[in-house]
């Protein structure tokens, strides 16, 4: 395959994961053009000058900067107008054939800015499968919570249908460089430290007349680092959530703004 294909990785604190991630794009049919890691702060970097021996890629260290702009750090190095970059979670893995199977879905959807597929759940501590969904695609409620559809679920044939999404997971975009390349450099909204910056970007491209095609034919393994139940996700990560989800749609005008308002003084005041 002629497509340029790049990856960008954003690490933080990220050493029970990130080799198994590496070890699966190891393993890819296709030939990567960059593989970029960008690690934002991490506690602990010993981990990958030792990872880098073994798997090449190009390492980016910067302070704890945040999601959105160490994504936007790794994406300045690549400097290519072309081809294809993959946001890649280190505690997502992608079975052999993902990249090239995204990669001519994507050419197949000349109007698509980002191809998505299955994120079915991984638990890397005991490593297997959970056989729970993770995300199919981010939606929106009536009253305007975003939520990943079917997670939590039991992987089926409820979700085997293509389809035009709302918005991506963040956790794996397979990506036109074509539509990332006209925002510049700041593909994700710097304003977005962490959470709601792959909506933000989601809702940018398709104002700007591009689409998000799911297809299910697409499959990969997420360990997504939030608990199940609420109350043990960290207050201070949950605040930011909730804050970003106001800065969302003010960026966004939406008469959902005041569910978000609303949101955001119950998870500060009331610390639900």
């Amino acid at each position: 395959m002629d497509v340029p294909i790049h990856i960008i990785i954003v690490t933080h604190n990220s050493s029970d994961v990130l080799p198994c991630c590496l070890e699966h794009l190891a393993r890819q049919n296709v030939h990567l053009a960059s593989l970029i890691v960008v690690d934002s702060g991490s506690r602990d970097i010993t981990y990958l000058e030792d990872l880098n021996k073994r798997v090449k890629f190009k390492l980016i260290l910067t302070d704890n900067i945040g999601f959105a702009k160490a994504n936007n750090l790794g994406f300045k190095e690549i400097g290519s107008q072309s081809g294809v970059v993959l946001f890649l979670n280190p505690d997502t893995f992608l079975p052999e054939n993902y990249i090239l199977q995204a990669v001519e879905i994507l050419i197949d959807n000349g109007e698509a800015a980002i191809v998505s597929g299955k994120l079915l759940g991984y638990n890397v501590k005991e490593g297997k499968k959970s056989g729970k969904i993770d995300s199919t695609g981010i939606y929106r409620k009536w009253y305007g919570r975003w939520f990943d559809r079917g997670k939590g679920e039991d992987d089926s044939e409820r979700y085997n249908h293509t389809d035009l999404l709302p918005a991506v997971c963040g956790a794996l975009m397979v990506c036109r460089m074509e539509a990332m390349t006209q925002y510049g450099g700041e593909v994700f909204d710097s304003d977005f430290f962490l959470y709601k910056e792959d909506i933000e970007l989601c809702l940018r491209l398709r104002r700007d007349g591009w689409k998000l095609v799911y297809d299910p034919r697409l499959v990969a393994y997420h360990c997504r680092g939030w608990e199940e139940k609420r109350k043990k996700i960290p207050l201070a990560l949950r605040k930011i959530a909730a804050k970003n989800e106001v800065i969302l749609y003010r960026k966004h005008p939406s008469p959902y703004i005041v569910w978000a308002f609303i949101k955001y003084l119950l998870v500060s005041g009331f610390h639900v």
